[in-house]
């Protein structure tokens, strides 16, 4: 019988939040960086770059790795010889390790959670609750594998029930075409097959979690049928040309995880779940000598990457003085170093303006010849101005972009594309849309000068504040023609075999 204390499951916890929260994983980080070195696109070799140096910035200062510091997601191993001693529940002690390591006075992480999903959807300020999944098993230890997973990767978990003569692999590709860049690529897909609808998304999530093994599968040959299409699979997604945050490229997945489960005869319940590149999780185990720590790795593991954004060709633009005759300058993939004041604001912003304009109220601040940032930045610590602050999916803004546009904005800042009606609405405008590297938010942070509160305190991060920049790298995604990088990149590095 093994006693395991229920205030060690909840500083183990704690901890474990805190290091994913700045560390990436060694394997992972060892896959980015090759796939930084072979990279033929420049606009995705700039991104991995940025995220490269984005990623030791963290690590250097204990900083998170992106603004979405994510949802708690835990799937613990509990042997039968364990009693967990306290008057908590192992999720109550879980929960209690998330609420501490958010509320980090040191390292605050960006708290994400809302308590009602349908209606007030008001933010529970310390990211509880986790979602907590628990199996038995036997044995006398207790093992919790912890992920932080970002809103944008998952909002673009997919689930689908197929006939079973239909083809797995196809359904996935054709899927992960569609699913745009608002996962953060470069980085991982899942795929759960069979047993029911929920344990295909639970085995598709938790394989997430195990180690990258696609270099070293290749390097002695698939010895399964599951093992040959996982290669298949990792060829055909890179070769749709996704590329780094969707500018087109070579490398679009470092890994493609598959686990299977006995179904139904007339079911084919198949999961996708990808994973950005923040690649956050890590895996602990507790026996009952007190909770578990895992060491700092190694900050030589993380390549120096400079002059990604300090190049001397880079366009300069004071966007203080910037007109719609300047923007009808920049090409798609064109990267710009900004500086002067833009404001921020997310989808809490973007309702409360609706609901003021709705009811004929005068904003209280002007969005004309204003850019836009949409970010829900990391609370400061220290001298810091602002927190980590990198972009959140602008596809989730599309629905009110004809209203911004109305009030004067001349343009957009997030990660992702714009679906085909808003690249229109911009093109109509004589406006833009830029993108920031999602993964980036330390160095996205360096950039910003000063930070100050304009309106709705209350929406906490996504309240509406001015950023004063300087030399804040961006990328023009959707010029003042309407032509996206989105589709062009892609479209320029897709390959024959993605159709096979």
């Amino acid at each position: 019988m093994t006693r395991i204390s229920g205030a060690d499951i909840t500083e183990t916890v704690r901890a474990a939040l805190q290091y994913i929260a700045c560390y990436h994983a060694p394997d992972y980080l060892a896959e980015l960086s090759a796939a930084y070195t072979r990279e033929e696109s420049p606009a995705a070799k700039s991104a991995i770059g940025q995220i490269l140096e984005s990623a030791r910035l963290a690590a250097l200062g204990r900083r998170p790795i992106c603004q979405d510091t994510g949802m708690v997601i835990v799937f613990a191993r509990l042997g039968q010889s364990v009693v967990i001693e306290g008057d908590r529940t192992l999720a109550a002690c879980i929960d209690d390790g998330v609420r501490l390591a958010y509320l980090d006075a040191g390292n605050p992480l960006r708290a994400s959670m809302v308590a009602d999903p349908l209606f007030t959807r008001t933010n529970t300020r310390d990211n509880t609750p986790a979602i907590t999944h628990v199996e038995t098993c036997l044995g006398n230890n207790l093992t919790l594998h912890i992920a932080a997973k970002g809103g944008g990767s998952e909002n673009k978990a997919r689930y689908v029930m197929l006939n079973p003569s239909a083809s797995v692999a196809d359904w996935v590709v054709d899927t992960v075409a569609q699913l745009g860049a608002g996962w953060c690529p470069p980085g991982m897909i899942s795929i759960g097959v069979g047993g029911s609808a929920e344990k295909a998304m639970l085995m598709a999530k938790r394989a997430l979690m195990d180690p990258i093994d696609m270099p070293a599968l290749r390097a002695r040959g698939p010895v399964s049928a599951e093992e040959r299409m996982r290669i298949d699979l990792h060829d055909r997604i890179n070769a749709l040309g996704v590329g780094a945050q969707g500018l087109g490229g070579v490398t679009t997945v470092v890994d493609v995880k598959l686990t299977t489960c006995p179904t139904h005869a007339a079911s084919m319940p198949v999961a996708l779940m990808p994973q950005c590149a923040a690649n956050r999780h890590a895996s602990v185990t507790l026996t009952g000598d007190g909770p578990v720590y895992l060491d700092p790795p190694d900050l030589s593991l993380w390549p120096r990457i400079t002059g990604s954004t300090e190049t001397t060709d880079l366009l300069r633009v004071d966007v203080d003085r910037l007109t719609r005759a300047q923007m009808a300058e920049w090409a798609p993939g064109q990267t710009l170093l900004i500086s002067g004041h833009i404001l921020t604001g997310r989808d809490a912003a973007h309702q409360r303006i609706a609901d003021l304009l709705a009811r004929g109220e005068a904003l209280p601040f002007s969005l004309r010849d204003r850019l836009i940032y949409y970010v829900g930045p990391v609370d400061p610590v220290g001298d810091e101005v602002v927190g980590p602050a990198g972009p959140t999916t602008a596809t989730r803004m599309d629905g009110f972009t004809r209203m911004m546009l109305d009030q004067g904005v001349l343009g957009m800042i997030g990660k992702a594309e714009r679906g085909p009606e808003t690249v229109a609405q911009i093109a109509a405008a004589g406006a833009s849309y830029l993108v920031a590297v999602g993964g980036a938010a330390v160095l996205v942070a360096r950039a910003i000068r000063s930070a100050r509160l304009i309106a709705f305190q209350d929406l906490g991060m996504e309240a509406v504040r001015e950023f004063e920049v300087r030399d804040m790298p961006v990328t023009v995604a959707v010029d003042s023609l309407g032509q996206s990088i989105h589709v062009l990149g892609p479209a320029e590095w897709r390959r024959a075999p993605w159709l096979s």
